[in-house]
């Protein structure tokens, strides 16, 4: 079960107008479970994309930053659940070309128009046939209050859906934003996590909105780790509809500050979502690193612990074996650090300081901690003033058995 965390009910997720969802049962690669989800725009909404940077990117995301760079108005997105349509080669960038010629097709756009998303196992053709005869029920099924199936519908190992809702007021006019992701494994993106989407019906020039969809991401998706793998397929891709009367064209405008920051707080709690959800997972761990020369310094520190398998399974057991956290600040890679101006706290329990073990430290004060299903490891490096933070989980025996046991 995920650590503190619940899908949003049906009603608690807003629709944003501008912006419909379908899914539908198309038996990509198990029967009996919507994994086929359409969301179709209308015209006049902008769209922005931040995609993974491994290099054996999926055969999707290389089409997606294809038509995103190609200027023509993005009127749709497809994705589906089961196969990634990753390591694929040609053959797997021609299904995803067919798969949007299908799409536009049915909708009467261009294929150019639409972005394709896949997630699941990677090394597999995707059968493009499911998805051309699922496409029907997905199109019959879009509706804008529809963000709760589609949730569901793109789910892989993932235990719960993941979504989230806001409104904004400006100028006495409500702003909504809603989104959904999904991961639990594979999970240290590298711009973004396996699959997000987020959509808001105020209005954003596209310079502002490919700004902020590389900010949202390194606040939120950029800063989350389960396993330290970054997948073939991270996408996370903000639409923005205009149909709410408010728009914005520069960073100076009134009411952007409390739109961004809306935009960005959902990315977070979408973002920390898929952690809590990790696959196995106990315990939601943040590592807040401060004191730091700069925010990259910070976040090395903090992923260093974050994937720390060490760490990690000490987490799980509840076992302050806390030598392992010190281990993982002194290989993060910052050669000049001096030891001996570091601080650890678990909490509010100060553990280390001057090259070791706190003098007022207390094993029991520390298990008491590690015990808990949700803990902050904070350090402070002391060499400046920039922060970092990183969102982790634990490492238990069930991430071990799904792992194993996913393709089956």
């Amino acid at each position: 079960m995920p650590v503190n965390y619940l899908t949003p009910a049906a009603d608690q997720l807003l629709p944003v107008p501008g912006v419909r969802l379908g899914t539908a049962e198309a038996e990509i690669r198990k029967k009996s479970r919507r994994d086929l989800t359409l969301i179709a725009l209308d015209a006049g909404c902008s769209v922005a994309g931040v995609f993974t940077q491994n290099r054996f990117c999926a055969a999707p995301v290389q089409l997606c930053r294809s038509h995103l760079a190609g200027g023509k108005e993005i009127r749709a997105l497809v994705i589906n659940t089961g196969i990634a349509n990753a390591g694929t080669g040609e053959p797997g960038r021609q299904t995803a070309q067919a798969t949007c010629d299908a799409v536009g097709a049915a909708l009467g756009i261009a294929a150019e128009q639409v972005l394709p998303f896949s997630t699941g196992v990677i090394l597999e053709a995707l059968p493009v046939d499911r998805i051309k005869a699922g496409l029907p029920a997905a199109q019959a099924d879009l509706k804008a209050d529809n963000w709760h199936a589609a949730a569901h519908a793109i789910m892989t190992t993932d235990t719960v859906a993941k979504a989230a809702s806001r409104t904004v007021a400006v100028n006495g006019k409500k702003v909504a934003i809603s989104g959904m992701s999904k991961g639990a494994g594979m999970i240290r993106p590298n711009m973004a996590t396996m699959l997000g989407f987020l959509a808001t019906d105020a209005g954003i020039a596209q310079p502002l909105l490919d700004a902020l969809v590389k900010e949202a991401a390194d606040l939120s998706f950029n800063c989350i780790t389960v396993d330290g793998d970054t997948s073939t397929n991270d996408s996370f891709v903000m639409i923005a509809s205009g149909q709410s009367g408010i728009s914005f064209a520069a960073e100076t405008d009134a009411g952007w500050a409390e739109v961004k920051a809306a935009i960005i707080a959902v990315s977070v709690e979408l973002a920390q979502a898929i952690v809590r959800d990790g696959e196995g997972a106990t315990k939601f761990i943040t590592v807040a690193v401060q004191g730091g020369k700069d925010a990259d310094e910070c976040r090395k520190v903090g992923y260093a612990i974050g994937h720390s398998p060490l760490v990690k399974t000490a987490f799980f057991a509840s076992d302050p074996n806390l030598g392992r956290i010190l281990a993982a600040i002194g290989y993060a890679g910052i050669a000049d650090l001096d030891v001996d101006g570091v601080r650890v706290w678990l909490d509010d329990v100060l553990v280390a300081e001057n090259g070791g073990r706190a003098a007022a430290y207390r094993e029991e004060d520390g298990a008491r901690v590690m015990a808990q299903a949700e803990i902050t490891v904070c350090v402070d490096l002391g060499r400046g003033n920039a922060a970092a933070s990183v969102y982790t989980c634990d490492f238990s025996y069930d991430y071990v058995k799904i792992n194993a046991d996913y393709r089956s």
